[in-house]
Order: C-alpha cells, then structure tokens, then sequence
C-alpha cells in the first residue's frame, strides 16, 4: 500500500462554490501512480465546506449558494457568535450542513468520479482568505 499526504493552499475565491478537481490533481500528479485506492480530502476551516457534485453547469453553483443563502439566513438576532461579523456564524452553520471532507475511489491511477461530477470548495465568507485542505491518497501501487 502506497500512501501519500499532501497540505495544499487553495487561492483566495470569493464567497460561492468553487470546483478545485483540477487544482488538486495538479498538486498532486502522484494518484496517477496509486493504481486503485482512495483519496480523502479535508479542508481545515470552519466556516468553508467541501462536496462532491454538478461539474459541468455553472448555475448549479449559483443555485447552491442561493438555497444556503435563504436556508441560513445573515444577521438573525438569535445568533449569538457575532464578533467576526454577520457573515460568520451563518458559514459555520453551512460548513456543517456540508461537511469539512470527500472521499473518492481512485480506480486505475485516476479519480473515479462520475462523469459529471467534481470537488467543490464551498466558500460561506465574504472574505475567508486562503483555504487549506488536507489530500491523503493511498491505493495498491499498481496503475
């Protein structure tokens, strides 16, 4: 078993959905030597999120942020984590309801992800900054 972990920082995006596939394989041309195994991704943040989904059509991230936006609201007065802005506790709520990590099948040396399907950094802050992810892929060596 081959295993290798990599941190990567992620440019700064703006608040919205964000497909990072491409830049992940990029930073790590390695999963191409795995064979099969798996890839787990974990972002290191608390107000951002990670998922799997639509890689092929723009407005489907558009509408993921429009759904967040109206499901978890800004500026509700019963919010009590309120020091770092109105924007804050509202990306907690959001990370969580998306979660902090992915996990793909590499099958072959490549991600098995269905055909229209990608990893989306979910950006819930104005401005979060950079992001770090953790990559952590292991497979049998056999591409």
């Amino acid at each position: 078993m081959n295993i290798l972990q990599r941190q990567i920082t992620l440019p700064e995006v703006p608040r919205g959905f964000h497909l990072i596939t491409q830049l992940i394989l990029r930073e790590i041309p390695e999963i191409s030597d795995l064979g099969d195994g798996l890839m787990h991704v974990f972002i290191r943040h608390t107000s951002a999120s990670l998922t799997v989904n639509e890689n092929a059509d723009p407005t489907v991230r558009e509408d993921f942020e429009s759904y967040f936006n109206r499901a978890v609201p800004e500026d509700e007065p019963y919010y009590l984590h309120t020091d770092e802005g109105s924007d804050d506790m509202p990306a907690h709520i959001k990370a969580s309801m998306m979660g902090s990590s992915v996990t793909i099948p590499i099958t072959g040396g490549r991600l098995n992800l269905g055909t229209w399907q990608g990893i989306y950094l979910c950006e819930h802050r104005n401005r979060g900054g950079r992001r770090r992810i953790v990559v952590t892929a292991m497979g049998s060596g056999r591409g």
